[in-house]
């Protein structure tokens, strides 16, 4: 992080649109303050475009009169219900909301809301660090407010609350989520009185709705290092109740001396791997939930040890009730997750093989144009601890992949549409829709996919020909 002075904070505030706000702070005479991320990234030089002020007094006055004052091409939304208001300009979202505090209910994360001084509105803030704020009024321009040392916490990498954090977490339980969120993506340690009081206070997420808590789990996903949020999801207790399913891969089981892995681990090691090379947040998705079928999969053998079989088609199933649950969307980005999750074994079990031409045509058919992000979370999937092992299977995958390449450009396969069609095949034959015309057109595909006949229409109609004259079919003139 840096360490900056007020006079290295103020050479940063040295633009037309801080001063603007200073000077509108002065005219209408309002205590104002930047507060929150936009302070604490000026620290860690992240860059951020959001914009938070507290006024002690009315931030919609000073939203409106310093949106006046910008004239065209700003854009100003009041939501007077709330006490807030919003300017866009340029790329760049400001926050205006008045110093207040809060009191809660027990059933409830909806606050009573009142005006307050500065300092209560900061005791109501998630987060030392997120409680920094910097002085906009001309006296006192630059001056750094830290009341909870949030600098010193952002010295030392550490997540703490400016109150008892029990109170910070049962006042608003979505705060445990944020609280792991953040030390996920800033690479922090949590406060062993944070830890606590979320172990105590885990039951309270239930009130939460899971669109928040799925929208602090994606952003968790998309952290470079994700694994970080699951672990302490899971040692918190969070994860028993937000996702069971994921926390149900924990664990190893011996029997006659032979273990199988620690499902859990693996997959957040998977999860990493994928996310050292896309930013695919669905594909992310994907990893997580590889292996979610293999607790029911799970069979013992005194022959073959430990096995998971059709544990892929069991995980593809599990996916739909996962994502209504956490309210995440049921449309093609699902679809799109339980495909990635049946099919992720079938790169390994063809690179276990002599990798033949046509296995690779019908994973290039069943995978279409989603077949790259498959290979990537194939490759992720190698979390071996024995490097020749690991190495073979990377080896293969490549061979896989010239495979793949080198029959897409040769027989087109991906996102394969048969060359002839039913409709054609009715009209050939003058059939109406039957079961004959669902067996051409499965035999032309796998004549295709085997290799047998070219991509073509002259040869699948060929032998649409052939293969309908031995089930006692022939051309209507």
């Amino acid at each position: 992080m840096l360490h900056l002075s007020q006079d290295d904070i103020i050479q940063h505030l040295d633009t037309p649109l801080f001063h603007l706000l200073s000077q509108t702070a002065d005219e209408l005479s309002l205590p104002s303050y930047v507060i929150g991320g936009y302070v604490r990234d000026l620290f860690l030089q992240r860059p951020n475009k959001d914009i938070d002020i507290v006024v002690v007094g009315s931030g919609i006055s000073m939203a409106e009169k310093f949106a006046s004052r910008l004239g065209r091409g700003a854009h100003l939304s009041v939501f007077r219900h709330f006490g807030t208001a919003q300017v866009k300009y340029k790329g760049t979202e400001i926050e205006f909301v008045g110093a207040r505090r809060e009191s809660y209910s027990h059933d409830s994360r909806k606050p009573v809301v009142e005006d307050g001084t500065l300092q209560e509105d900061l005791e109501r803030r998630d987060f030392t660090i997120n409680a920094l704020g910097i002085c906009l009024n001309k006296e006192h321009f630059g001056e750094i407010i830290d009341a909870f040392d949030g600098i010193a916490d952002l010295e030392d990498h550490l997540i703490r609350t400016p109150l008892e954090a029990e109170i910070t977490f049962s006042d608003d339980p979505l705060r445990m989520m944020r609280c792991i969120r953040f030390a996920t993506q800033l690479h922090f340690d949590i406060d062993q009185e944070a830890l606590d009081a979320i172990n105590k206070d885990k039951e309270r997420i239930r009130i939460i709705s899971y669109e928040r808590i799925t929208d602090e789990l994606n952003k968790i996903m998309m952290s470079d290092t994700p694994s970080r949020g699951f672990i302490e999801l899971e040692r918190t207790g969070l994860l028993e109740i937000i996702l069971p399913e994921l926390a149900a891969l924990q664990g190893r089981e011996t029997r006659n001396g032979i273990s199988h892995k620690d499902i859990f681990y693996h997959t957040l090691e998977v999860l990493d791997n994928v996310s050292k090379h896309s930013d695919n947040l669905w594909l992310r998705w994907a990893a997580l939930l590889h292996d979610i079928g293999k607790p029911r999969s799970k069979a013992w053998s005194p022959t073959a040890g430990w096995t998971f079989h059709n544990h892929n088609y069991l995980g593809q199933r599990m996916v739909p009730n996962i994502f209504r649950r956490l309210k995440l969307p049921l449309n093609e980005k699902m679809k799109y997750v339980q495909k990635i999750v049946d099919l992720h074994m079938r790169p390994i079990s063809i690179s276990d093989d002599i990798v033949t031409d046509s296995a690779v045509r019908r994973l290039l058919f069943e995978a279409g144009n989603d077949i790259d992000d498959l290979m990537t979370l194939c490759e992720a999937d190698i979390t071996s601890k024995n490097e020749a092992k690991k190495q073979l299977f990377l080896r293969n995958f490549e061979i896989v992949r010239r495979k793949l390449k080198d029959i897409e450009e040769k027989d087109r396969i991906r996102n394969f549409q048969p060359p002839v069609d039913g409709e054609e095949i009715m009209r050939i034959f003058h059939l109406t829709p039957c079961q004959a015309v669902g067996s051409l057109k499965s035999a032309i595909k796998d004549a295709i996919l085997d290799g047998k006949i070219a991509n073509d229409h002259d040869a699948a109609y060929q032998y649409m020909l052939k293969k309908a004259e031995t089930m006692g079919l022939y051309p209507k003139e």
